[in-house]
């Protein structure tokens, strides 16, 4: 009798001692949102907050919609409205949160041969660069920045698929890579603000275009469905949206600043 109470005071005492283990809940996140800089701003004052451990999964935003599908992440973090929708509309979320905003933009050589900085409109930006069949270098990965940027060639009436190799290239990879590229290849390059701004390898580029209404470049949370599937931690992906979306999250998103430009403006609604 005597043992077995020892034996609970022990447990008692070794509970007290031990550390606090946080949460963890998996988020699957864009490159361009990654290549910004802002997840290691947020993600310490989450886990400070909320005792909740974020795991990143950073991906493009079509491998981020197949991991949700697939309920391997209890949340997603993307930029690609008409393909979120359709994640909703085929039951893996409730709904969409909008966090955040930024815009794209196009980047090329300083010495400008498609003469890009002279137009007025993304579809001009698209159909110049076509004309003089300068490199161009695509995500062509299925991201959200890629989705965007054939979506402006649609709208310029122009099809990727029928350019020659010669001066179109994908690079198959996340921002980072596509963009160093571009660098390498002194070619033109689309992307988000926020991931040329943190970017290292500049060298001879810069930001040749920019705000065309065309470019606005939305992020919305997605907490993935329980009902599709059930071992998904709701109650963490909930709090994290919370945060997200609270006075803290969005002054923290408004503070980020990189060379005293601010990289995305806030935007959730409550």
């Amino acid at each position: 009798m005597i043992v077995r109470f020892f034996s609970i005071v022990l447990g008692l005492l070794l509970s007290l001692s031990s550390p606090v283990v946080a949460d963890e809940m998996r988020l699957a996140v864009t490159t361009s949102f990654h290549n910004s800089g802002l997840a290691g701003v947020l993600l310490p004052e989450i886990k400070k907050d909320l005792g909740l451990n974020v795991r990143l999964l950073v991906v493009g935003t079509g491998q981020a919609l197949k991991l949700g599908r697939q309920g391997d992440v209890d949340a997603v973090l993307v930029h690609s409205r008409k393909a979120e929708e359709a994640f909703i509309t085929n039951g893996y979320s409730k709904y969409r949160r909008e966090i955040m905003y930024n815009d794209f933009v196009f980047i090329g050589p300083i010495v400008d041969n498609a003469k890009i900085k002279e137009k007025k409109t993304a579809v001009e930006v698209l159909k110049a660069v076509s004309a003089s069949q300068q490199i161009f270098v695509s995500r062509g990965d299925d991201s959200g920045t890629h989705r965007k940027e054939l979506s402006l060639w649609k709208a310029a009436k122009l099809k990727p698929e029928t350019f020659s190799s010669s001066w179109y290239r994908a690079s198959g990879s996340g921002m980072g890579a596509t963009l160093n590229m571009a660098s390498a290849m002194d070619g033109y390059v689309f992307a988000d603000r926020a991931s040329w701004l943190n970017f290292g390898n500049k060298r001879g580029l810069r930001i040749l275009f920019s705000d065309d209404p065309a470019l606005f470049n939305q992020y919305a949370y997605l907490p993935i469905s329980a009902t599709k599937h059930s071992h998904i931690k709701v109650t963490a992906s909930k709090k994290l949206e919370h945060w997200l979306t609270g006075q803290k999250g969005q002054a923290l998103i408004a503070g980020y600043k990189l060379s005293g430009e601010q990289l995305f403006v806030p935007n959730a609604k409550n």
